[in-house]
């Protein structure tokens, strides 16, 4: 079709996870479910780091970014699913639209950054404990978390201009659950090579750079592990870093198969779930992990609800 002919898009119809009638209502439930989880979860985690003094340390204050960049994430993502089922109005408009996919695309890099903000403080601590008050002062920690909440919004302004300037559209029909990047490229009239290289650079910085500094922190983190003289010294240092691989390693998985792998529309289905649990069970399962396999945190939540 020529866009010419075509008249311009002002809102899109979102089809949502599935279009079969009768997983409608278990797809709700459980969209429901992960969501009231999630807040729940991250909450009692920021209400923790920010209540009880024993947790006030750099650690804990970006775990506390964390939280807030998880209920926010699964909140710009997945409302979209419930408002759809209880109002059974698929619409979303056009300004609606890329700010939700700016938004969410922006809080998806933060999450690296902030992990990797998070690995350097593990290296410190581990590697440089005799430093660590100075390296990770309040004032660091707090330029840290500004920068890497900046860097995200930042990276994904030219997504934002691309597709808000973009008149017309193949159709206003977008196969996913929410506006996403990779269901807004395959209805898209415009040659989208510019975004495909602009899409490899932005994913070498942000999957590639955050990744190789993170990996090489762990790289000295073991080395001085290995240092340690006394197995339970080494079993201590490798428990208080494993919640943070454990976090990353989900994280990077499901990013990469959702954003690397091909734009087809054949591949949205599939693409379908990669995008459910990066938007919905990760940041539902960071809050379990690091309730479940930190001591501090457990030891927290005991004091509170005493």
């Amino acid at each position: 079709m020529n866009p010419s002919n075509q008249s311009a898009v002002t809102f899109f119809i979102i089809r949502g996870i599935s279009d079969l009638p009768e997983l409608q209502l278990p797809i709700f439930l459980l969209v429901l479910f992960i969501y009231l989880i999630s807040l729940s979860g991250n909450m009692t985690i920021l209400f923790l780091v920010c209540s009880d003094r024993r947790l006030h340390t750099p650690m804990y204050f970006f775990l506390g970014n964390l939280s807030i960049l998880d209920m926010s994430s699964i909140t710009i993502s997945i409302h979209k699913i419930l408002i759809n089922f209880v109002t059974g109005y698929h619409g979303v408009s056009f300004f609606a639209c890329m700010t939700q996919m700016y938004v969410f695309s922006s809080f998806s890099c933060d999450g690296l950054y902030l992990l990797t903000a998070m690995s350097y403080d593990r290296y410190v601590a581990i590697c440089n404990p005799l430093r660590y008050p100075i390296l990770m002062n309040h004032r660091v920690c707090a330029l840290l978390a500004t920068v890497c909440w900046s860097l995200g919004f930042t990276q994904m302004i030219p997504f934002l201009i691309y597709f808000s300037t973009l008149s017309h559209y193949e159709s206003n029909v977008i196969n996913h659950f929410f506006c996403d990047i990779v269901p807004l490229t395959n209805i898209s009239y415009r040659d989208s090579s510019f975004l495909e290289i602009y899409t490899d650079i932005i994913g070498f910085f942000l999957w590639t750079g955050p990744f190789i500094f993170t990996f090489l922190s762990y790289v000295y983190i073991i080395k001085s592990i290995l240092k340690i003289r006394t197995n339970s010294g080494r079993r201590k240092a490798f428990y208080t870093c494993s919640s943070h691989i454990t976090v990353v390693s989900i994280l990077y998985v499901t990013l990469g198969t959702q954003y690397l792998s091909p734009t087809s529309e054949d591949n949205l289905d599939s693409n379908k779930l990669f995008a459910l649990l990066n938007a919905a069970a990760v940041p539902m399962l960071n809050p379990l992990i690091y309730s479940l396999k930190n001591k501090d945190v457990k030891s927290a939540l005991r004091r509170r609800l005493k």
